[in-house]
């Protein structure tokens, strides 16, 4: 029998998928301490709803995340402060994040973690590190879809140039 095979869980982790589950666990961190700045930013209670969804599913992946690395002797990453609720009105104007700004770079990190889940899938060895990764990508793709529709039904999405006709000139 090989070295990689059998339970997958009884495998080691190769260095790149070490510094995969390490730096995602990472960015988790930062992404919720970003959020609830964001959270804190916003006026809209859908988006409120959406940044609270959002900080789940991060919350989620830490969890999971911060267990594979401690049974395999990682150390973890630092984590940011939790960020305190503030109101909204006590912010100055000039200094608030706008709610459509704050939707795309929500927009943005999806997109990024998409990319990054994917990636994850493709250069692991272990199949439960690939399906991992599948399932939070499925998740991301799932807030992405629900963000998507809300900036449409919100007026926020602005999209590039539509290509409409077709000139055979």
């Amino acid at each position: 029998m090989g070295i990689l095979s059998g339970n997958p869980k009884d495998e080691p982790l190769h260095y790149g998928e070490v510094f995969t589950v390490w730096s995602n666990l990472m960015v988790d961190y930062g992404m919720i301490a970003g959020f609830q700045t964001f959270y804190n930013h916003t006026g809209d209670v859908d988006l409120k709803k959406f940044i609270e969804d959002a900080i789940q599913v991060a919350r989620e992946e830490i969890k999971i995340l911060e267990k594979i690395l401690k049974s395999n002797g990682v150390g973890l990453p630092l984590a940011p402060p939790e960020r305190p609720v503030a109101r909204v009105e006590d912010i100055p104007p000039g200094a608030r994040f706008n709610d459509p700004e704050i939707s795309a770079a929500l927009s943005a990190d999806i997109a990024a973690g998409l990319v990054a889940c994917s990636q994850a899938m493709g250069i692991s060895l272990r199949e439960d590190i690939a399906l991992m990764y599948g399932q939070f990508h499925l998740a991301k793709a799932q807030l992405g879809a629900k963000l998507l529709r809300m900036n449409k039904e919100k007026g926020w999405l602005v999209p590039p140039p539509l290509h409409l006709k077709y000139s055979k000139e």
